[in-house]
């Protein structure tokens, strides 16, 4: 999906991966054993060992760098099974929220071109990040999600905001769900 992310939303993102280095580098030998991450990882979580103060910064730092060249959803899904962290499930409000506001962000700009062009701003408004939201999460409706993005653009009333991101918390929870289950099963 092509999104746009901001600065500020990277830098919240960077944030995330870095506290999941910090919860990486303190496992034990023994959880180390069975942890997903590939070899490159593992070398990374054994510098930091012995490490104290700065230099255990920077190398949580280099850590936090390593991860976020591959997928993660199996080092989240470890930590929360081994530690009971919470990172999974901010990692997931996260991405409710910016999925919410990236269709809001292309409603509001079609329902502008329609106040230049003078003609009112419908539910059926053409949308290109729509179809590829409906594809990733299928349990979503596409007329579900028209009629609350248009209630809101149309009366800015908080409450669509919320619902909007109710909805889509939902699905981003069923789809990890999913994942997890696919994930445990291997």
């Amino acid at each position: 999906m092509a999104e746009l992310i901001s600065r500020s939303e990277m830098k919240r993102i960077y944030k995330q991966v870095g506290e999941l280095a910090k919860e990486v580098a303190d496992l034990s030998d023994r959880e180390l054993k069975t942890f997903p991450g590939g070899a490159v990882i593992h070398e990374e979580i054994l510098a930091t060992r012995g490490l104290k103060g700065g230099a255990r910064n920077r190398q949580i730092k280099y850590l936090a760098k390593v991860l976020r060249q591959g997928p993660l959803d199996e080092i989240y899904l470890f930590i929360t099974r081994r530690k009971g962290s919470k990172l999974r499930a901010k990692k997931q409000f996260h991405s409710a929220e910016r999925l919410r506001d990236t269709l809001i962000n292309e409603a509001m700009e079609s329902q502008e071109k329609c106040r230049k062009m003078q003609i009112p701003f419908e539910p059926t408004w053409e949308s290109h990040v729509l179809p590829e939201v409906i594809s990733t999460f299928p349990n979503l409706t596409e007329k579900e999600l028209r009629t609350i993005i248009h209630q809101y653009i149309v009366s800015h009333n908080k409450f669509y905001y919320r619902e909007l991101f109710r909805v889509i918390k939902a699905a981003v929870e069923r789809r990890e769900r999913v994942s997890e289950n696919s994930i445990g099963e291997r």
